[in-house]
């Protein structure tokens, strides 16, 4: 990572600027005030920074740079963010300009995208012409609207092998070049043709809006009925997802996304109104998915088929979303039944009857294998449910639950999920089955010490020739000012893991809110160091006392006797304190 190409970008790039493309904001004392789009918020609760380049939230303490905030806000990578506000900036990131290798991806993932945008005008010309008229008929039985139609961009493929083909090195590029980016297929012969054929298509956009992918829906007779886009230099199926770049702006408000499987089932979504709507593309519902829509939600609630295939798939699905934290529900709808079908038949109404009917994730899980599995599969897929948990606060949140799904005692559940092969607790010897450990006064005074190099950076320098470290307990503090002092208490964001950047942020808040000077400074600067003097003491006693038990333990007299009289003088300096 480039932390001067980072800089160039954040010096560019205004926050408020980039936040109001989500978020309206308010002038408020200097900075800007708006809702937070990161949970279920409809008053000003975020404050943006302009001046510190920073936003947080009040109520859910999301926090962070316009980095940070364009990351979360789209359900990207660090490196994915940074690379599109780089490009959006005219900055040119290190690894492009000092690796010819890299430089040269970016150029043909350039023309790849510029290929699929042509393609997308190639397919959405056809679908007003006469050859188009069979999709056009199709899509009017069905009862989608032309608004939806051209909303997400459909168009027709013609039953022709070479018209893309044709029309692409009419524009320049070569055919090999459409097979590399996943327009075109070739055969074993080394024939090159049109992938897709005779069918109505459905661009995939990424959440840029640029188009990086197609489906494609067979008209006529023919196998497969669906046929998607390979894997590609700018596409991994199971990273995307179909509507996400329609849905995101409602799903931001919402902090709901309703998940289906099929293009058509999205389509009739957005039609009748549940614009937060997007679907898995023709695979099973992966993290990375997953992790895409926890950058706007807070709750995924699956609308899956009724037949048994996707009671199955929503059981999956479920548990996937459930161990990432966040919430799900699963709505079941009658069987034999989709969600198009449902919407075209009885409309909103009998739709939301659905919704009302949904049920919470685990609860979904929990009857399902009550009702479809034997009682040590049960217990086994409990096992592994709980044992995939990263989090000691999932863990201790799904526990009670579990026990209450499961019907069991709370003692016997945890005896049964911590008991590994051969006996051993694996489950123990990976993550305790406690709670998060409840914050003490060992942390609560590692938050007053570090929230005064974080307000103050001017000191960082001289707190750290003091052994500011010293004065810390715990290890997220200690780890906390080591990177403080390393970047000298400066543009520390883009080094912070989230919980440090709440952190950081929330005091960087209260200095813009109260920030201390003349006496007032001088005395809190004097009182940290006065604690930091008795670190070194309290650390100095402590390493005599480990000392003299050492030296009683191995019988040596006179090392005793020197420990025990040092050690007593310092016991005399603190009596004469007190």
């Amino acid at each position: 990572m480039n932390s001067q190409a980072i800089q160039a970008v954040k010096a560019k790039l205004v926050l408020s600027d980039v936040v109001r493309r989500y978020v309206d904001l308010r002038p408020v004392s200097g900075r800007f005030m708006g809702a937070c789009p990161f949970h279920q918020e409809t008053k000003p609760s975020m404050s943006v920074n302009d001046e510190e380049g920073f936003f947080y939230c009040f109520g859910c303490q999301a926090s962070g740079d316009v980095i940070d905030f364009y990351k979360r806000i789209n359900g990207l990578e660090f490196r994915e963010a940074l690379e599109q506000l780089a490009a959006e900036a005219g900055v040119e990131l290190g690894a492009e300009r000092d690796d010819p290798e890299a430089r040269e991806q970016q150029r043909r993932k350039k023309v790849f995208l510029d290929m699929h945008d042509q393609a997308r005008d190639f397919f959405r010309h056809n679908l007003g012409r006469q050859e188009g008229r069979p999709a056009r008929e199709y899509l009017k039985r069905r009862g989608i609207e032309p608004r939806i139609v051209e909303a997400f961009g459909l168009g027709y493929s013609p039953d022709d092998w070479h018209g893309l083909d044709t029309f692409l090195q009419g524009k320049g590029h070569t055919p090999d070049q459409g097979v590399l980016a996943g327009l075109l297929s070739k055969n074993e012969k080394g024939n090159i043709y049109d992938r897709f054929r005779g069918r109505l298509i459905f661009p995939i956009q990424n959440l840029s809006g640029r188009v990086i992918a197609f489906g494609g829906r067979i008209i006529s007779e023919g196998e497969p009925k669906y046929l998607n886009s390979s894997d590609t230099p700018i596409y991994k199926k199971g990273e995307h997802l179909y509507g996400l770049y329609q849905a995101r702006s409602t799903m931001t408000r919402s902090k709901r996304a309703l998940l289906t499987e099929g293009y058509m089932d999205v389509l009739s979504l957005h039609q009748f109104g549940y614009t937060d709507a997007c679907g898995v593309l023709g695979t099973a519902l992966t993290g990375e998915q997953v992790r895409r829509l926890a950058g706007f939600c807070s709750r995924v609630d699956l609308v899956f088929d009724g037949d048994n295939a996707g009671r199955k798939a929503a059981l999956k699905s479920s548990e996937m979303i459930l161990l990432s934290g966040v919430a799900c529900r699963v709505v079941l709808l009658p069987e034999g039944e989709d969600v198009d079908s449902v919407l075209q038949k009885e409309g909103t109404e009998g739709f939301e009857k659905c919704l009302k009917a949904a049920k919470e994730g685990l609860a979904f899980c929990m009857d399902t294998l009550r009702e479809n599995f034997a009682p040590r599969e049960t217990m086994g897929w409990a096992k592994g449910f709980f044992e995939k948990l990263a989090d000691d606060g999932l863990r201790a949140y799904y526990l009670p639950r579990l026990v209450a799904g499961l019907g069991v005692a709370e003692t016997e559940l945890r005896q049964a999920l911590g008991a590994g092969q051969g006996g051993r607790d694996t489950a123990r010897e990976r993550k305790p089955l406690a709670a998060v450990r409840p914050v003490g006064r060992d942390d609560k005074d590692d938050r007053y010490f570090l929230r005064f190099p974080i307000q103050y950076p001017e000191y960082v320098q001289d707190l750290a020739d003091r052994g500011f470290e010293r004065v810390l307990v715990t290890a997220w503090a200690r780890d906390l000012w080591e990177k403080i002092k390393l970047h000298g208490g400066q543009d520390l964001l883009p080094w912070l893991t989230d919980d440090e950047k709440k952190f950081w942020a929330r005091c960087r808040q209260e200095r813009v809110e109260r920030i201390l000077s003349g006496e007032e400074l001088r005395d809190e600067w004097l009182h940290i160091c006065e604690r930091v003097a008795n670190g070194h003491e309290r650390q100095a006693r402590q390493q005599l006392k480990e000392a003299l038990r050492e030296a009683l333990r191995t019988g040596d007299e006179r090392q005793a006797s020197e420990h025990l009289q040092a050690l007593n003088e310092f016991l005399g300096r603190d009596d004469e304190q007190h």
